[in-house]
């Protein structure tokens, strides 16, 4: 059901641009919640991943990110900021799935290379999920003119994706021929 039509001078009525960008606008700040609640629960998942995995190259791919992490929560934050709200979260589902699925191969693979690469399978299906949910904050904060927020949030895009690529350089240099390797 539409509202009534407010008393702008435009002859009653909201643009359908208005009315566009004010339900984006509201999407928009939807999805934020959502990565904010993902990345915090990133900050909490990585050190289990750290502690779990063998290869110090891996290791240090993901204390990394952990850093880069940390920051892009303070970078959401000030997306927040840059709206006039308060930071707030709203339960990712699907980052919570990722999160299980990643400590449940952390349980059954076996310590070494095997869980090594498990875990690199896992981080980059984590990696994925955000270079896509980063992508569209993006795309939305340029439709809705927030210059700022893109800014903001473009650079996390890019670590995302450079995370990404770590893990992809990390599996193919080594962790990947040795479990192939094992039997």
């Amino acid at each position: 059901m539409k509202k009534a039509a407010s008393r702008t001078g435009n002859g009653g009525a909201k643009s359908s641009e208005e009315d566009h960008n004010s339900k984006l606008q509201k999407l928009f700040t939807d999805e934020l919640k959502d990565i904010y609640w993902a990345e915090k629960a990133l900050v909490k998942a990585i050190p289990k991943m750290i502690k779990k995995a063998s290869s110090e190259e891996l290791i240090q791919a993901l204390e990394s990110h952990l850093a880069e992490t940390e920051e892009h929560v303070n970078r959401v934050e000030e997306v927040f900021a840059e709206l006039g709200l308060e930071p707030r979260t709203k339960k990712c589902e699907a980052m919570e799935g990722l999160i299980a699925e990643a400590e449940s191969v952390m349980k059954d693979a076996e310590d070494g290379v095997m869980l090594d690469a498990g875990i690199i399978a896992s981080a980059q299906k984590v990696e994925h999920y955000e270079i896509a949910s980063y992508g569209t904050l993006r795309t939305f904060a340029q439709t809705l003119g927030l210059k700022g927020a893109v800014e903001l949030l473009e650079q996390t895009l890019t670590e995302e994706k450079a995370a990404d690529e770590k893990l992809t350089e990390v599996a193919e240099s080594s962790i990947n021929m040795q479990a192939a390797n094992e039997e």
